[in-house]
């Protein structure tokens, strides 16, 4: 008869689950809990681990623009434009500043609900230099509670027009650096889509948005390529570049802007070349200025 096995022992109560090896040593494992990176039991699962790919692919970006500032300057200002839950703020402050003595980071979100929950992360976290705005972007710009200039301006995935607000912010700072990925960006189609017949006396250049499955994209792209020239126009040079792999998200686009005070001579005419070909004329106060 054979003999049984002896049973393994049950793991002790409080013991902490094992940290992935996927996982940074230092991060906080509460806030990636809370960000939905990791499960309750502080494991990765396959949507979980794209995510976190996602993060850390974005922030080796970013780290190199923080490390520049802070090294030139001995601080950082920080603000995450169209923040919503924050996790861009706290995934940069956990990464980069918690370990160091300066720098602050400010999240700009509308929404009352989600910087009350930031405001009580960052205190159940110990993450003392973040700081949260239920403010709009014309009162962000003006207000008290931030200072008259920002290094870093992030954008991530600021959904149609939320993407110029952060650029108009960023310019309004003199922000050094730029960091942007748009999401749905409708306004320029829904113009297209609206001038569409008119625009069909004045250039051939309008059958790249006859069918609405490209009057969809073309604007999308157009729309990009139009802040890309509006930063240039004001001193900016750009890196635009695929953020991760198609495979993992679709807002793929990643626009990084360097402030080098020195204006791209021919950007704004060109600019307004594109707006005055294409009919888009009405968006002038969005993008040329």
């Amino acid at each position: 008869m054979a003999k049984s096995k002896p049973a393994k022992p049950a793991p002790a109560a409080d013991a902490k689950p094992a940290v992935h090896p996927d996982i940074r040593p230092g991060q906080s494992i509460e806030l990636l809990k809370e960000l939905h990176i990791l499960t309750r039991e502080g494991q990765l699962n396959q949507d979980s681990r794209r995510k976190l790919k996602q993060v850390y692919h974005l922030y080796q970006f970013i780290e190199p623009l923080l490390a520049e500032v802070l090294a030139g300057t001995g601080d950082l200002t920080l603000a995450d434009h169209g923040a919503g839950k924050s996790y861009l703020g706290f995934i940069l402050y956990d990464l980069f500043l918690k370990a160091k003595e300066a720098g602050t980071v400010y999240g700009i979100e509308t929404r009352k609900e989600l910087v009350a929950h930031s405001r009580e992360l960052a205190a159940r976290l110990d993450f003392p230099r973040m700081k949260f705005l239920d403010v709009s972007v014309e009162e962000s710009t003006g207000s008290a509670e931030l200072p008259d200039r920002i290094d870093v301006v992030t954008a991530l995935h600021a959904c149609n027009t939320a993407t110029d607000d952060a650029i108009r912010f960023a310019l309004a700072k003199q922000a050094r650096f730029v960091v942007l990925v748009p999401c749905c960006q409708a306004e320029v189609a829904s113009v297209l889509r609206k001038n569409k017949n008119a625009s069909f006396g004045l250039t051939p250049l309008s059958e790249i948005w006859r069918h609405p499955i490209h009057t969809r994209e073309f604007g999308s792209q157009l729309t990009n390529v139009l802040r890309c020239l509006q930063l240039e126009a004001h001193g900016y040079q750009l890196t635009v570049t695929e953020l991760v792999g198609w495979e993992h998200s679709m807002k793929n686009e990643l626009i990084i802007a360097r402030r080098t005070d020195a204006p791209r001579k021919n950007a704004m005419e060109r600019l307004e070349k594109i707006l005055e070909e294409l009919n888009l004329t009405e968006l002038r106060s969005r993008f040329a200025c």
